[in-house]
């Protein structure tokens, strides 16, 4: 049995993951949190030149903590990482987090590492007054966290901008034929396009699967010039931004492991938007194991496989999301 994308083609096919999300449609922006039932290792690698992330430090090597409870994405800029205050309440009205020491009366500090993109030039009245309603959302999404969820213009996607075309949030899953399983979820505000040059061509087109985001393919003779961005922002040969992205399996990974296998879903973003790792761009993904640490470690080669999973699954959701927001706008059937 060959490769395939999982029973939902979500990041939640990985067991022991949920996707919560809250949007705001008058501010045209929004929240999503990954919810693992139980604290998992967790890793982070970042390549934009402008990331805005929360809790990153904690997950490099040497950290005293790498487990986590949660992972928020966020629009807001800087004023949504305050998102992570509302999944902390939830999680701590929940008794979850971490502790050194137990002790009567003293909470658990919930773990919840995230990153933000940048949709305040977007549209949308952000004009809010007092507290930022990050927050709030991040709670909601909390709250509304399950195995089902929307797509496109939908949690921290929600405001989202890809180049000239509407941003969005996507997901995607490949199984195994041993049966692992990887998924993942991105929310896509990227500087640069998620198209070929003049077509309707998704640069991620060779790793579509079932049809997944329009089944289009370049022409024969297509040709273009390297210096051709197409509907990127801006197109140096015509003369704010980020993707975020979470990627979860079910493979039991060591802390080092996990680290790795960010590195390698890093090439992911590279497959399906073009430019991407701008100086502009705060493209930052997080990899969650969520198998029990009791089971043995996956060997080198088995690291490998799962890290190149993870680069094609991430490039799947990255232009899902952006397939689904421009069929909510109406530019593709």
């Amino acid at each position: 049995m060959a490769t395939a994308a999982g029973k939902r083609n979500l990041i939640t096919d990985v067991a022991g993951v949920r996707v919560g999300q809250a949007q705001d449609a008058r501010i045209d922006t929004g929240v999503t949190v990954i919810l693992p039932d139980t604290p998992v290792i967790a890793a982070c690698a970042v390549a934009g030149g402008g990331p805005g992330t929360r809790e990153t430090d904690l997950l490099s090597a040497g950290a005293m903590v790498d487990h986590v409870d949660a992972i928020f994405l966020s629009g807001g800029s800087a004023f949504g990482l305050g998102a992570a205050d509302g999944v902390m309440a939830g999680l701590k009205e929940a008794g979850r987090g971490f502790s050194l020491v137990e002790r009567p009366g003293v909470p658990p500090t919930p773990i919840v590492p995230g990153a933000i993109l940048y949709d305040l030039a977007n549209g949308g009245d952000k004009n809010w007054t007092g507290i930022a309603p990050y927050a709030a959302l991040g709670l909601e999404a909390f709250k509304t966290a399950s195995k089902d969820f929307d797509l496109g213009r939908a949690g921290a996607g929600h405001g989202a901008r890809a180049g000239q075309h509407p941003g969005g949030t996507g997901s995607a899953s490949a199984v195994t034929a041993e049966g692992f399983t990887v998924g993942a979820l991105a929310c896509v505000n990227a500087f640069g396009s998620v198209l070929m040059p003049g077509t309707d061509v998704y640069w991620a087109w060779p790793y579509e699967l079932d049809g997944e985001f329009g089944g289009v393919r370049p022409p024969a003779d297509f040709a273009m010039d390297p210096d051709d961005w197409g509907a990127a922002k801006v197109n140096p040969v015509l003369g704010q931004n980020t993707t975020i992205a979470c990627v979860a399996t079910d493979a039991p990974l060591t802390p080092a492991q996990a680290s790795r296998i960010a590195q390698m879903a890093l090439s992911g973003f590279s497959r399906a938007i073009r430019p991407v790792f701008a100086p502009f761009d705060g493209d930052a993904v997080f990899v969650l194991s969520t198998a029990s640490e009791a089971l043995p470690a996956p060997d080198p080669l088995t690291v490998t496989r799962i890290g190149e999973l993870a680069a094609s699954t991430l490039a799947r959701a990255i232009t899902r999301g952006v397939h689904e927001a421009r069929r909510q706008s109406g530019a593709v059937a």
